[in-house]
């Protein structure tokens, strides 16, 4: 008979065996609680202690480690390691509602947050993109505004249409991610049936030096799949991890997801007479004009071992940019770069970069020191630079060569019109007349007059029939038409 093996023995946190695991020291069987039972003081202390703040915006989410595996040569655009042919990556993805709090359900109609992290020999290499390749607002002085609008209303604590709609009417630069927001991509099927875009604009830069503005896709290998507003709904009710529980089940049971990488490339000397502002994050860039271009596969085959450890504490930020890869002039880009890391500092603390989903793969030789939680020392034998005793130095020759740009003009707060199609609606327009059919364009209806029916009054609603007017102007009849009862 095979003798069951002994399960381990409780430990306190500091590794010294528990002598009870159910009952507290008191003076008799029902005598008070002495404070020296140490071990029910540190269950208790850690116990209200085992929650970090709640990201404010992407906060519901889910995640898994996996690869990406470059398929073709770009190696002619950008010097970054992950990028050269062959190249296999170790990474972390999460994906998230935007606007949801921890608990929220994953069925909501919301933007999908897609955010990688790439463990490359140069460091981590971070995207924080969405499941659309626009989003509402271009200048990060808005975006805080933009999320409060999307929150709850500060009397009644709920969820409130009426402050979107206020918000999106008086933001036209909203309208291409509205009508992104509203149509059938809105409410994917599950986190593995839809596309991540950076959104943003990045700088590639070549071993030669030469610069490339580049926009990432990835595309889906599972398909594009989309739930209904019904389906959505009933769905919350009686299962508001659904999207959770999808992706980890398809991981658990081998069904790995994939996402094929493309980009598009645009010559660094095209920006300042392209049609339209290319670093505007309002529009996309037509594939007529910037093809598409294969780079590599995306897999997810390993399910964290600790939801808390490894997702939770995940910390994405867009200022992890390795060489070869730089930023771009978008403005929201631009804004990230301080704000994300800043998050970070202040959820999880100064330390985040040493917690296990957020460390380099690669060497770390940084100045940095102390602060709360820090475990690994600095590797520097003084903790300043320059020294004279062996301290890590900047290699100015390998790496010294930034991925920057130059511009010129006087400081401005305004978004003049350099390009000739710098429009609000334009974009907008187009996906509603040639990009959706017209059962997609009845269900853009059905969405958006059904979410203007629940709550939102004049003069709200009446910008908001303007709004979709001026996208299509038969749409917008046609919305204004529904909720007037016709």
């Amino acid at each position: 008979m095979t003798e069951t093996p002994k399960a381990p023995y409780t430990t306190n946190n500091a590794g010294i065996p528990v002598e009870s695991d159910e009952h507290s020291l008191t003076i008799g069987p029902s005598g008070p609680i002495l404070l020296q039972d140490h071990y029910l003081i540190e269950k208790m202390a850690q116990f209200n202690r085992e929650r970090v703040p709640e990201r404010v915006v992407h906060a519901k989410g889910s995640g898994a480690y996996g690869f990406f595996e470059v398929t073709n040569d770009v190696s002619q655009f950008t010097k970054a390691d992950l990028f050269q042919p062959g190249k296999r990556t170790d990474m972390l993805a999460r994906f998230s509602t935007v606007a949801g709090e921890l608990g929220s359900p994953d069925t909501w109609r919301d933007p999908r947050g897609f955010a990688l992290k790439f463990y490359t020999e140069h460091g981590n290499y971070d995207m924080v993109g969405n499941n659309t390749p626009i989003f509402f607002v271009r200048d990060p002085i808005k975006f805080q505004d933009f999320i409060r609008s999307q929150k709850r209303h500060p009397a009644t604590g709920l969820r409130n249409n009426e402050m979107q709609w206020d918000f999106w009417t008086l933001s036209p630069e909203s309208a291409h991610q509205v009508t992104w927001l509203m149509g059938d991509r809105g409410i994917p099927r599950s986190y593995r049936f839809m596309n991540g875009y950076s959104s943003h604009t990045y700088m590639w830069v070549n071993g030669g030096g030469e610069r490339f503005w580049v926009k990432y896709h990835f595309k889906t290998d599972q398909g594009i799949e989309f739930l209904t507003q019904d389906e959505a709904d009933e769905l919350a009710g009686h299962d508001a991890d659904k999207h959770r529980r999808d992706l980890y089940e398809a991981i658990g049971s081998g069904n790995a997801p994939s996402w094929s990488l493309k980009v598009q490339i645009m010559p660094f000397e095209d920006a300042p007479n392209y049609r339209f502002n290319p670093f505007d994050l309002t529009k996309v860039w037509p594939h007529g004009d910037y093809p598409l271009i294969d780079v590599g596969r995306m897999t997810l085959n390993k399910n964290p071992e600790d939801y808390f450890v490894h997702i939770e504490q995940a910390a994405f930020e867009p200022s992890n940019l390795v060489p070869g890869i730089g930023p771009s002039p978008d403005k929201m880009l631009l804004g990230r770069l301080f704000s994300y890391p800043d998050t970070h500092r202040y959820r999880i603390g100064p330390n985040y970069a040493q917690l296990p989903p957020n460390r380099p793969h690669s060497a770390v030789n940084s100045y940095a020191k102390d602060g709360p939680m820090r475990y690994v020392p600095s590797n520097a034998s003084m903790p300043y630079a320059p020294n004279s005793f062996g301290g890590p130095a900047a290699d100015v020759a390998r790496f010294g060569d930034p991925a920057g740009w130059a511009t010129a003009g006087d400081m401005v707060r305004e978004a003049t019109k350099v390009h000739q199609d710098d429009d609000d609606w334009g974009q907008a327009g187009t996906q509603v007349r040639e990009v959706l059919d017209d059962a997609a364009r009845d269900r853009l209806v059905a969405n958006v007059s059904g979410h203007l029916l629940q709550g939102v009054s004049q003069p709200v609603l009446g910008r908001a029939f303007q709004y979709w007017r001026n996208i299509d102007k038969k749409i917008g009849d046609r919305i204004a038409n529904k909720v007037n009862g016709g």
